[in-house]
């Protein structure tokens, strides 16, 4: 019989050889990253454009990211299965640096361009800001945000871009903010443009509509074609009937509708003239340089917690259970950003749909992302008047879908299944993003998570100490038995004992939560990655002391509190 090791929470045989994304194995793992980069290159280039425009930058600045990253990121950063590029959740920050600019939505070309040369500067120096979090291993910070919160600001985003992207599904313009946007949505839906509408409509049908035909569209062996694409194959022939490529007009009952290409996508004749320069004088003009400052601060910020979300997020769903290196793919992501906005691209992350598209598509090493921008860039080259031949309500379409992904319904439920108090913090967060701007929300959301900490008896002295004591139980284990409360932040202090002890030290692990009055479900959470980490190094770590909590709900990661006659004897501080 086989021996077998531990591969995170998967036990492989000893003999199973688990891909890694070297240069020299390039060719080991070459039929499985080329399909699967073929499979993402398909997804990636609708929404690739698409993210562009609604940022406001040229639509195929998104294919040049997307490509930068492709290209750049494999050979910095270890994470296997994460892609590289534009991602719906920075289209917010984007779009709100442009119209600080001055941006018209292309009412003042010459304003516009100076609103995305200012844009570009913003997100080469954010890119520098990155390499300094890398070097100082901020990675590490991002288990700080509650998940509650990280998940409030994501639909909160999403909520934004579907508002934003429903007009141009008609044939409208969106401007102003989001709760502006909504109370002119009935008087824009009056006015729609029937066939940009017809158009858009189908596109919301074909996306909303093939995850529940799945059974169908299997029986035909159709399964595998990307909804995206599926769009794209129906809006194309649509616009070229309508004849969306020249100026004129046509009669609807009784009224005049304008067609012009203004509703295609706008792609430059060759890539060179594509390449935007930065315009550096922003942080040097004293108009636009405290501006420029903040949006600095809100890309790097951001883009660093989305992107280390979404690499946490696909390790976890890696079939081979691989690590990465937050730091070192944060380099990645900074290096790509700034070479991606020196030619005019968008900032970009570790995207978690492409990504996890990867993993189902059968990629084994990170040279799927490779390969995915090699076909991007070949395609670009070759047939880029194909793309001024897609209707901007198609792109449109696709983002109001995953705007929806983001703030679904079911989000909402999975949140309230961990706890009725992580469903306010997530609807405070959401409230306060789209009454104020991401980090205020966001802060807003912290604050309440705190708030809601006191309400259950958590001190303040035990906000950012954990009470902890380590004994030694025999010459492999240790147990460590903590006080007070153990709650979101205060969980990095107790995280770095216990890998102290356990991973660094080599000890199996008991953490005993006996005495603690609360342990909060950001910290269950975290102790179950935990619990994979020692697995995958050949280790334990038991968790114990729960039997006298009561949890908020019947979720395994449910808030636990001690009940108050049980308080004062057990929970004292060490």
């Amino acid at each position: 019989m086989k021996s077998e090791s531990d591969v995170g929470n998967v036990r492989f045989p000893n003999d199973v050889v688990v891909p890694r994304g070297r240069v020299s194995c390039l060719h080991r793992w070459l039929r499985q990253d080329v399909l699967s980069g073929f499979f993402i290159f398909l997804i990636a280039l609708p929404l690739c454009l698409g993210i562009a425009a609604a940022c406001g930058f040229p639509p195929v600045a998104g294919l040049m990211t997307a490509v930068v990253g492709g290209l750049l990121t494999p050979f910095i950063s270890n994470s296997e299965m994460t892609i590289k590029g534009p991602a719906a959740g920075l289209i917010v920050v984007v779009f709100g640096a442009m119209e600080s600019f001055g941006f018209t939505m292309g009412v003042d070309p010459l304003v516009d361009l100076s609103a995305y040369r200012m844009t570009l500067a913003v997100g080469c120096i954010a890119g520098i800001v990155q390499i300094a979090f890398a070097a100082l291993r901020v990675g590490k910070y991002s288990d700080f945000f509650p998940p509650a919160v990280v998940h409030g600001m994501l639909a909160s985003i999403g909520c934004i871009i579907v508002l934003k992207q429903l007009p141009v599904v008609v044939g409208e313009k969106a401007d102003g903010d989001p709760l502006e946007i909504l109370s002119q949505l009935p008087a824009r839906i009056h006015q729609i443009n029937p066939e940009i509408a017809l158009i858009g409509l189908i596109s919301l049908c074909v996306l909303f509509g093939m995850p529940l035909a799945k059974s169908c569209l299997k029986q035909f062996g159709l399964q595998r074609i990307p909804a995206p694409l599926l769009v794209l194959l129906l809006a194309v022939p649509l616009g070229i009937y309508f004849d969306l490529s020249h100026e004129h007009t046509y009669s609807f009952l009784g009224h005049e509708y304008p067609i012009s290409e203004t509703f295609l996508v706008s792609i430059p004749h060759d890539l060179i003239s594509a390449i935007t320069t930065p315009d550096f004088n922003v942080f040097v003009e004293p108009t636009t340089r405290l501006t420029a400052c903040w949006w600095v601060m809100m890309f790097s910020i951001i883009g660093s917690v989305e992107s280390l979300l979404s690499a946490k997020a696909i390790d976890v769903v890696d079939p081979w259970k691989r690590k990465t290196s937050m730091d070192r793919d944060l380099l990645s992501v900074a290096v790509a950003n700034i070479f991606a906005s020196s030619i005019g691209g968008l900032p970009m992350i570790s995207e978690i749909v492409r990504s996890k598209a990867n993993i189902d598509n059968g990629g084994h090493t990170r040279f799927a992302n490779f390969w995915h921008a090699i076909f991007l860039l070949a395609f670009l080259v070759s047939v880029p008047a194909l793309l001024h031949r897609i209707p901007l309500a198609a792109l449109a379409a696709m983002l109001v879908y995953t705007g929806y992904r983001l703030a679904s319904p079911r989000e909402f439920i999975n949140v309230f299944e961990i706890g009725p108090e992580q469903l306010a913090i997530f609807v405070i967060t959401i409230i306060g993003v789209l009454s104020t701007d991401l980090l205020t929300g966001v802060g807003i959301g912290v604050a309440a998570k705190f708030l809601v900490h006191v309400m259950n008896g958590v001190p303040p002295k035990e906000f950012f100490k954990p009470f902890l004591q380590a004994t030694e139980i025999d010459e492999t284990t240790v147990q460590i038995n903590a006080a007070g409360s153990a709650v979101f932040s205060n969980w990095l202090p107790f995280r770095r004992q216990i890998e102290q002890i356990g991973l660094v030290q080599r000890n199996n692990v008991i953490v005993n939560l006996a005495g603690t009055r609360l342990i909060d479900s950001n910290v269950m959470e975290k102790l179950d990655e935990l619990q994979c980490d020692f697995l995958h190094e050949g280790l334990s770590l038991e968790i114990i002391g729960l039997d006298n909590h009561q949890p908020f709900s019947r979720h395994r990661h449910a808030t636990r509190r001690l009940p108050k006659q049980r308080e004062a004897k057990e929970s004292a501080p060490l």
